[in-house]
């Protein structure tokens, strides 16, 4: 029910509560209970069962402590501010690299993460072991190590797809279907949203599209920057409205709201971003061109059916997502039936998926994953698909390190205190901190997951303030986290998909420089996330779907 009361229901500070309700009571949902809905089936950046904690708060084994009310554990010249200058430096950097100089290396970023570290150690009053120490707590966060769990896992497996064969075999469907170069970004945008709404992964779902559907679309004349950005917003809607999503899980939990609930409040938001994106991708397929590659002509008379049968391996991996299995043993199961068909198929071969090269023939040269070549060497798809991100984990730890160093130096407590005290006046005002809050976290902290779980608190805080309804809350929270994560051109979900492209053995080594693209030039086009941050900026104005506390319940809800 939509806030109907006296006066301007859009300027309500809330301080008096509506219909005589408790401040910063929970009837939005039921707090704690989405660990437990949906903890089992980690998605694509935290294992949230774990990470975090009931009643909203966030546990200081998982997620990232925000620790918002103590004092800081690290001094710095220039007080609490000076703690940002790390992330700050990393930003400035990437911004210079990418958006100014053109430059995509993810190697240079993380450089530019190293040197932030160190800049940051300079301003720290006395001894910097404190200062150290919290680099390496920020590495060992669960939230970063989960993240790139998922990468590794759905590279091994996308990898062993293409070897496969199932590219070819998408550009033969693509054909005898008559998808053409037009409607490409926009069926890749349908496919990759259902795919990242069944496994919960919009990671795992963009690393198999950037490495599947993203080279047979290319090949057949669609434009790649926005096939790329298609892709990114499929991810973006799966990871928005899958109730596995790790980031549907940290919404509802740090809000004190139930995951069904919140999955049923949101949806009219998904798919009013949905429809105009797709209709979007639509026309931009038509007015962009493609890409001219050498041999795509006869890669695409070449191509055969045959490839599609991983069609069931990629089914394996939905269905046992969906059945509530962890990703890690959805993907692991997927991974075992695609080599499998590889294998029994015909195509491909054991040294396609692993490979021993040593330089002399010797006993175990008989063996059909040992080989003899010039240089010793491991390869195959399961190497290559697993080596491609190593330069992003290394990029993720440190992000992950800057991210802890702000939050025990105060920064991140500095800021929030700013908003609540000068900003949030109103519910209004208090509804376009949040959704502001959490585009200028999510800048900063380019995990989403990790970006959603740090300002959770502020969220809930300002929330409770104002007596505005959990499910609000966490659609705010989820909204502008996932879409975000999938446009900042130094972000995780764009870093991801762009390693596949420039990683060993990636797309730019395999069909050419045609195949890669700069993750600035993606940026006006991941249409989805835009229009659903526009959404809720324009629901925080008007006060569209705005719910208080005592409006409704979790089963009022469940009934939507």
């Amino acid at each position: 029910m939509i806030d109907d009361s006296d006066g301007d229901p859009i300027d309500r500070t809330g301080d008096e509560p509506p219909d005589g309700a408790t401040p910063g009571g929970c009837r939005g949902g039921r707090g704690g209970s989405g660990a437990s809905d949906g903890g089992s089936a980690v998605g694509d950046e935290v294992g949230a069962g774990d990470g975090v904690a009931g009643d909203g708060e966030l546990a200081t084994d998982g997620g990232l402590d925000a620790e918002t009310g103590s004092e800081p554990r690290i001094q710095f010249y220039g007080g609490k501010w000076a703690s940002t200058i790390p992330i700050a430096f990393f930003i400035v950097w990437a911004i210079f690299q990418s958006g100014v100089l053109g430059i995509g290396d993810t190697n240079g970023l993380v450089i530019g993460a190293l040197l932030g570290t160190i800049l940051g150690m300079f301003f720290v009053r006395g001894d910097w072991k404190a200062y150290a120490d919290t680099i390496f707590e920020g590495m060992t966060q669960r939230v970063a190590a989960t993240a790139i769990v998922a990468w590794l896992w759905a590279g091994m497996f996308a990898e062993t797809l293409q070897v496969g064969g199932f590219v070819e075999g998408l550009i033969f469907a693509a054909d005898a279907l008559n998808v053409g170069a037009a409607t490409f970004p926009a069926a890749a945008f349908v496919l990759c949203g259902l795919l990242a709404t069944g496994i919960g992964t919009g990671y795992g779902a963009t690393v198999a599209f950037v490495t599947l559907f993203f080279p047979a679309g290319v090949l057949i004349g669609a434009n790649p920057v926005l096939l790329f950005a298609a892709i990114l917003s499929g991810a973006v809607f799966g990871d928005n409205l899958a109730p596995v999503s790790d980031t549907t899980i940290v919404s509802a939990v740090t809000q004190d709201a139930d995951i069904g609930g919140v999955v049923a409040s949101r949806f009219k938001y998904a798919i009013a971003a949905a429809i105009p994106a797709f209709i979007a991708y639509l026309v931009m397929g038509s007015v962009l061109s493609g890409a001219s590659l050498d041999g795509s002509a006869a890669l695409r008379e070449s191509a055969t059916a045959i490839g599609l049968v991983h069609l069931i391996s990629m089914g394996v991996v939905i269905a046992t997502a969906v059945a509530g299995r962890h990703i890690v043993e959805a993907i692991s199961w997927g991974l075992v039936v695609a080599v499998g068909f590889n294998l029994v198929f015909g195509l491909s071969s054991v040294s396609d998926v692993l490979v021993f090269t040593v330089t002399e023939a010797g006993t175990f040269t008989s063996l059909p994953f040992v080989a003899v070549g010039e240089t010793a060497s491991v390869g195959g798809s399961l190497y290559s698909g697993a080596i491609g991100f190593f330069p992003l984990i290394v990029l993720t730890l440190l992000i992950v390190s800057m991210a802890q160093i702000m939050i025990r130096g105060g920064g991140f407590a500095a800021i929030q205190e700013f908003l609540l005290d000068s900003v949030a006046t109103t519910v209004r005002r208090a509804e376009l901190t949040m959704v502001l809050g959490t585009a200028t976290i999510n800048g900063m902290i380019t995990i989403n997951t990790a970006a959603e779980i740090a300002i959770a608190p502020y969220v809930a805080r300002i929330g409770e303030k104002f007596n505005i309804n959990g499910y609000r809350r966490a659609n705010i929270l989820d909204a502008n986290t996932s879409a975000l994560g999938y446009i900042f051109p130094w972000a995780g979900g764009v870093l991801v998909g762009y390693q596949v492209m420039v990683g060993p053995e990636g797309l730019g080594a395999e069909y050419g420089p045609e195949m890669v693209v700069n993750p600035i030039a993606v940026v006006p086009y991941v249409f989805h996330g835009w229009f659903l941050v526009i959404i809720f900026l324009l629901a925080a104005v008007t006060g569209f779907g705005r719910e208080y506390i005592p409006d409704r319940t979790s089963e009022e809800v469940s009934r939507a």
